[in-house]
């Protein structure tokens, strides 16, 4: 049996598996381990005597991988990007944001939902997690909303919606990891990020208004705060702000050489966000939920990446991924009708795994594709399909797969922001926040519209890094 086909029928397992319930992880690692053996048996005839030596090797083969990828410098960037979000939650730094953004938007319809979004926005810019960013908002946003009247199912579909663009606006840990996987510039693609996750937010607060508008029980508008109170409700907010600047000189300085690594700023973020919350009185207990929370987060991403890591290992003894290629290049075409096809199949799988995991198992593959039907990895723009060189097509398609990412978190049957907003609330079933996020398929589905029509979106910002 040749190796193409021994790739197919592992893979296939693999995703029998996923189906049937087994998480990502393991499915993963189980069918990368036996896809391993069994190809190592292939080269030796299935000569019954070298079966343990089949396997002897491919023990070893796997056991590098958790350490040697894991161990990258890169990857460090996703607890301290967590913590930043668990200790600023502590801190009440979430409670100021949405405050803010509360007195100043309020009296527009559907006012407090677009606080959400933008109170949202702003705790995505220092927490690397959607899952946390709903978790958070659903405890402080969600009982505003239903005080003065807004529909319930509404209110904790903002929240689970609003929750998704901690995935593209950095720091980002689905954006890391799509860094390590096609080894591609983490500072440039967190970069990236800013311009599509403000214009995602812009979406949704314009579909939010236009919602109200039409229904006008859905959310209602509130007004009665002065300006001296908007004006006092700034300061208390400031701290995310200066935090996130922090995170940008770190990463790109417009007036200068970066002040570091990417990495370096996530630690600076989380020491600053550390004393923030200490000066506001963060207790022993407090500080110790906040470790705990991030600890079990990066386990679960880092778990994840463990066992896709050993099947992505297996793909490319199996040259699955060159295969692809050839056959997504061959195909009589247009390459960006290719590409939304990909785009289409993405938003499907995404009903049935979780973002990272569908990320991690799909991108050795399709990655390759994508980069081929641009002309390479070092085509110029010029010769380019897209119009873009290799390395700014990496960054543009990664932030499309993160946005459908996003899009993954909220659709059913396994939203897990949906499943998090629920769990937070006992008066809210997932059936009903499933209901509430439905106008949002909309928004993203013209973000993702416009993201793809116009690239400029995404490529001028890390452009001016050079």
């Amino acid at each position: 049996m040749d190796e193409i086909t021994i790739g197919l029928w592992v893979s296939g397992f693999m995703l029998v598996m996923v189906v049937l319930g087994m998480r990502v992880a393991f499915a993963a690692a189980m069918a990368g381990m036996l896809g391993l053996i069994w190809l190592r048996w292939n080269g030796f005839d299935y000569a019954p005597d070298r079966l343990w030596k089949s396997i002897e090797i491919s023990v070893k083969i796997a056991g590098q991988v958790p350490h040697s990828k894991v161990s990258s410098q890169a990857l460090s960037l996703i607890p301290t990007f967590i913590l930043i979000g668990y200790l600023a939650y502590y801190a009440k730094l979430t409670t100021a944001l949405f405050e803010a953004a509360k007195r100043w938007i309020a009296w527009v319809p559907g006012g407090l939902a677009v606080a959400t979004v933008f109170a949202t926005a702003g705790f995505a810019a220092v927490s690397g997690a959607s899952v946390a960013t709903a978790a958070v908002f659903a405890r402080i946003a969600i009982p505003e909303m239903l005080k003065v009247g807004y529909n319930k199912q509404f209110a904790a579909g903002v929240v689970a919606a609003g929750g998704t663009l901690a995935s593209l606006i950095p720091p980002s840990a689905i954006l890391v990891i799509y860094a390590i996987i096609v080894e591609q510039d983490v500072g440039k693609l967190l970069l990236a990020g800013f311009v599509p996750g403000a214009f995602s937010a812009i979406i949704y607060a314009v579909l939010i208004i236009g919602i109200a508008v039409i229904f006008k029980n859905v959310g209602p508008p509130v007004s009665g705060f002065t300006w001296r109170e908007r004006f006092v409700s700034l300061p208390p907010a400031l701290p995310i702000v200066a935090v996130v600047v922090i995170i940008i000189f770190f990463v790109y300085n417009p007036f200068g050489d970066a002040w570091g690594t990417p990495t370096e700023g996530g630690a600076v973020g989380a020491f600053i966000v550390f004393l923030m919350a200490l000066y506001r009185g963060m207790r022993w207990g407090q500080l110790k939920d906040a470790l705990i929370d991030t600890a079990k987060l990066t386990v679960m991403i880092f778990t994840i990446i463990w066992g896709v890591l050993i099947y992505v290992r297996f793909l490319g003894f199996a040259d699955l991924p060159g295969a692809f290629s050839d056959w997504i290049t061959a195909l009589e075409m247009s390459p960006m009708l290719i590409l939304v096809c990909i785009l289409l199949a993405y938003a499907v799988l995404g009903m049935f795994m979780d973002a990272i995991g569908m990320l991690l198992l799909t991108l050795p593959v399709v990655y390759p594709a994508v980069m081929a039907l641009n002309g390479g990895e070092a085509v110029s723009a010029a010769e380019s399909t897209f119009g873009m060189s290799g390395p700014m097509c990496a960054i543009w398609f990664g932030i499309l797969v993160v946005k459908m990412a996003e899009f993954c978190l909220i659709t059913p049957p396994i939203g897990l922001n949906c499943f998090v907003v629920a769990g937070v609330r006992d008066d809210l079933s997932v059936q009903d926040v499933f209901k509430g996020v439905t106008p949002f398929f909309i928004a993203d589905g013209l973000t993702i519209a416009a993201l793809v029509a116009f690239p400029s979106i995404v490529l001028w910002l890390p452009s001016l890094a050079g």
